[in-house]
C-alpha cells in the first residue's frame, strides 16, 4: 500500500516544480530600449496626451492572437502618434498582456519627454513616433545584447549556427497575410547539446522587407558575438536570437505521450517476484525523474538571475565589487591616480595581471545612473587609439565604478600646467597631442557609426599613454545624435564654463561644433601652458581668449607662446595652430570650422590659407555677465543623458 502513496506524491512534486519552472520561463525582462532625446515633446501638451491614450490602446489590445497590433492617436499632424506592440510568437496572450501592459508603463519612465521611443524585453516590445513608421522597414537601430560564456568548438558552432537561421528565413518571411512571421528551429551540436534559435518580424513589413532585416540581425553575429553560447540582436523591424537552452515554447514539439508498450502478463507464480521487481524500478525512475526536474529548474534560475544581474546594465562587461576591490587594494592610497568632480580614479590589476584604471563615482557626485549608463552605452562601442577604452563596469547598491584601459602619463593638466613639468612636453609632443585630439574628435563627430557629442572636452580628460599620445576619456556628459542630425537643445547645462561655447551656456544649444569650440581652447591652453581662466586685466585680457586675441591683433603672437618652447617650437606649425585655435572660438559656430577640416589643416606640409579671423567669444561685451575667472571645473549637475 506504500507504493501507490508514494507515487502520488512524487506526481504533485513534479508539477509542483514544473508550474515553478513556467513562473520563471514567463518572468518579464526588459532588455533595451533606446529615445531620441533631441526630439522632445511639452509636458501637460496634446502630443503627452495622445500618447498616453495610444500606450492605453496598446495595453487593451494585447489578448489578440496574433499578438500584434499598431494604432495611431491624434487629429492633426502637430500631435499624431504613432505606435504598436508585437509579442513573441511562442507566447500565450495572457503572457502577451502582461508584457505589454509593464512595456507601456515603463517606456514613459525611460523616455519621459521623447517623441520617438522603442522598448524591448525578453516576450515583447512597443514602439512609437511621432512620424508613421508602419509597414516602413528599419535597420538604422541594431542593438546586440551578447552572452557571456563561451562554447566549445566556435568555427564549427557558427557554421551550424549560420546554416540554422538562414535555413529558417523563408519560413518567417513567406508568413500569409495576417500571419506571425517567427519561426524557432533546433540543431544538434555536438551530441546532447542543442542549438536553438528564434526570428521574428513585425507582421505590417513585407515579406522581402523581412527578410532584409532578418539578414541584416544575422551579419551582426559574426562582430558581435562570435564564440559566444548565446545573443540577442534588436531592431525595430525584426529580432533574432540563439542560445544552447531552451528559451521560448516548443511549438513543433509533440503534444501527446507515445502509446505505452503492451506488457504480457507474468507466468503464475511468479506475479510477486515481478512486482518486487517494478516496484524498485518505478521508485528509482520517479526518483531520477523528481532529481532532473529539480537540477533543471534550479539551472534555469541560475540563468536567469544571472540574466537579470547582467542585462541590466550591458552585458559582458560587468564585474563584480569584489573583483574591482582586490584589484585596487580596497581602493587604498597608494593605488589612488587622482580625483575630478565626479569622483576617484585608481590603478588596479586584474587576476590577469591587466592593469586597469578604476574610475569610483562619489555617491555624492553629479553623475547619477543616467550618465553613468551613457557614458557605458557610448564608450562601448568606440575603438579608436585616440580614445580611452572602457573595459567594463560595476553597478552594486550605491556603488557605481567603471574599469577602463590604464594610461599611464596621467592627464595632460598634469604635465601643462605643472612648471616642473612643461618641459616634458617639448613642441613635438604639443604638435602631436593636438593632431591626436583632433583625429579622436573626428572619429566621434563622423567616422564612427554613432555621431556623438563629447560636450566636456577639456585638458583633465585627455589622458596620454607611454608614449604621450592623447586619448580623450570622460563621456559620462555626451550626446549620441543621428547620422544626419546637426544640433541638439537642452534645458540642464552640463560640462565645465571656459570650454562652453556662448551658444551652449547660454540657451543650452549643442553641436558637432559646441566640441569645436572647446579643442580650440584646449589648442590655446597647449600653446600657452595656461589655462582658461588664469589671466588678469594687467595681463591685456579678461581671459586667454581674449589674451591671444590681443596678441593676435597687435602682430605678437609670439607672447602666447609658452616659454619653455621658445628654443624648440616650429614657426610655422604654432602660426598654423594659433589660427585653428582662434578660429575654433568665433562666437558663431557658423564660423567655426569642422573637425574634419582642421584634421586636414594640421596633416598640410604647405601653407594653409584661412578664413578671416574675428574676435573670439567672449571678447566682446555680449557675454560681460559671464566672467570665465571664476571657472567652476566641477561639472554642474545634467541628468539629460539616458
Amino acid at each position: 500500500m506504500a507504493t501507490p502513496s508514494f507515487h502520488v506524491s512524487m506526481t504533485l512534486v513534479i508539477l509542483t516544480l514544473l508550474s515553478l519552472n513556467k513562473e520563471v520561463s514567463t518572468t518579464t525582462y526588459q532588455i533595451a530600449y533606446s529615445c531620441s532625446n533631441t526630439l522632445t515633446f511639452t509636458p501637460n501638451s496634446t502630443y503627452q496626451s495622445n500618447l498616453y491614450q495610444l500606450l492605453s490602446f496598446l495595453s487593451t489590445n494585447a489578448t489578440r492572437e496574433d499578438g500584434f497590433y499598431n494604432t495611431t492617436v491624434g487629429q492633426n499632424a502637430s500631435n499624431l502618434v504613432y505606435g504598436l506592440f508585437l509579442c513573441r510568437g511562442d507566447l500565450t496572450t495572457q503572457n502577451c498582456q502582461e508584457c505589454v501592459a509593464t512595456a507601456t508603463q515603463d517606456v514613459i519612465n525611460q523616455c519621459p519627454i521623447e517623441k520617438e521611443a522603442v522598448i524591448w524585453y525578453e516576450e515583447c516590445m512597443i514602439r512609437y513616433s511621432d512620424q508613421s513608421f508602419f509597414s516602413t522597414l528599419n535597420t538604422m537601430l541594431k542593438i546586440y545584447v551578447p552572452s557571456r560564456k563561451n562554447i566549445s568548438d566556435p568555427d564549427q558552432f557558427y557554421k551550424l549556427l549560420m546554416l540554422t537561421m538562414n535555413e529558417s528565413v523563408s519560413q518567417v518571411a513567406n508568413a500569409s497575410t495576417g500571419a506571425k512571421k517567427f519561426a524557432t528551429k533546433e540543431a544538434n551540436f555536438m551530441g546532447s547539446q542543442i542549438l536553438y534559435t528564434l526570428e521574428q518580424c513585425t507582421p505590417d513589413i513585407s515579406n522581402s522587407d523581412c527578410i532584409i532585416c532578418i539578414r541584416d540581425a544575422i551579419s551582426v553575429l559574426p562582430i558581435c558575438c562570435s564564440g559566444l553560447q548565446g545573443a540577442r540582436v534588436l531592431l525595430p523591424s525584426c529580432r533574432i536570437r540563439y542560445e544552447i537552452y531552451p528559451f521560448y515554447r516548443m511549438l513543433n514539439a509533440r503534444t501527446s505521450p507515445p502509446m505505452p508498450a503492451i506488457i504480457p502478463p507474468p507466468p503464475p507464480g511468479k506475479r510477486s517476484i515481478l512486482l518486487l521487481t517494478i516496484i524498485p524500478i518505478v521508485a528509482l525512475i520517479s526518483v531520477s525523474a523528481v532529481l532532473f526536474i529539480m537540477i533543471y529548474y534550479f539551472l534555469c534560475r541560475r540563468a536567469r538571475k544571472e540574466y537579470n544581474a547582467i542585462h541590466k546594465e550591458n552585458g559582458s562587461l560587468q564585474f563584480d565589487f569584489a573583483t574591482v576591490e582586490a584589484a585596487t587594494a580596497k581602493f587604498s592610497d597608494d593605488n589612488k591616480l587622482g580625483a575630478g568632480g565626479f569622483g576617484e580614479v585608481y590603478k588596479g590589476t586584474l587576476p590577469n595581471k591587466q592593469e586597469v584604471a578604476v574610475k569610483r563615482l562619489s555617491k555624492r557626485s553629479g553623475q547619477g545612473e543616467g550618465e553613468f549608463k551613457n557614458e557605458i552605452e557610448l564608450v562601448a562601442k568606440l575603438h579608436h587609439k585616440n580614445l580611452v577604452r572602457l573595459l567594463g563596469f560595476c553597478l552594486e547598491g550605491e556603488e557605481k565604478i567603471l574599469i577602463y584601459e590604464f594610461v599611464p602619463n596621467k592627464s595632460l593638466d598634469y604635465f601643462l600646467y605643472d612648471p616642473q613639468r612643461q618641459g616634458q612636453l617639448d613642441w613635438s609632443k604639443r604638435y602631436k597631442i593636438i593632431k591626436g585630439i583632433a583625429r579622436g574628435i573626428l572619429y566621434l563627430h563622423e567616422d564612427s557609426r554613432l555621431r556623438i557629442i563629447h560636450r566636456d572636452l577639456k585638458s583633465s580628460n585627455v589622458l596620454l599613454d607611454g608614449d604621450m599620445n592623447p586619448k580623450i576619456s570622460d563621456f559620462g556628459l555626451a550626446k549620441l545624435f543621428e547620422t544626419d542630425q546637426t544640433r541638439g537643445h537642452t534645458r540642464r547645462i552640463a560640462g565645465t564654463l571656459g570650454y562652453m561655447p556662448p551658444e551652449y551656456a547660454i540657451r543650452g544649444q549643442f553641436s558637432v561644433k559646441s566640441d569645436v569650440y572647446s579643442f580650440g581652447v584646449l589648442i590655446l591652453e597647449i600653446l600657452s601652458g595656461n589655462k582658461i581662466n588664469s589671466f588678469y586685466q594687467s595681463d591685456g585680457g579678461r581671459n586667454l581668449l581674449s589674451y591671444a586675441w590681443k596678441h593676435w591683433s597687435d602682430g605678437t603672437p609670439l607672447e602666447l607662446l609658452d616659454l619653455t618652447l621658445r628654443d624648440s617650437y616650429s614657426a610655422k606649425e604654432f602660426m598654423k595652430c594659433l589660427q585653428i585655435g582662434l578660429l575654433c572660438v568665433q562666437e558663431d559656430p557658423a564660423r567655426r570650422p569642422t573637425i574634419a577640416s582642421i584634421v586636414l589643416m594640421l596633416n598640410k606640409s604647405r601653407s594653409v590659407i584661412f578664413p578671416s579671423l574675428q574676435q573670439p567669444a567672449y571678447c566682446s561685451g555680449t557675454h560681460q555677465n559671464m566672467p570665465l575667472e571664476s571657472v567652476n571645473e566641477t561639472p554642474m549637475t545634467d541628468v539629460s543623458p539616458r
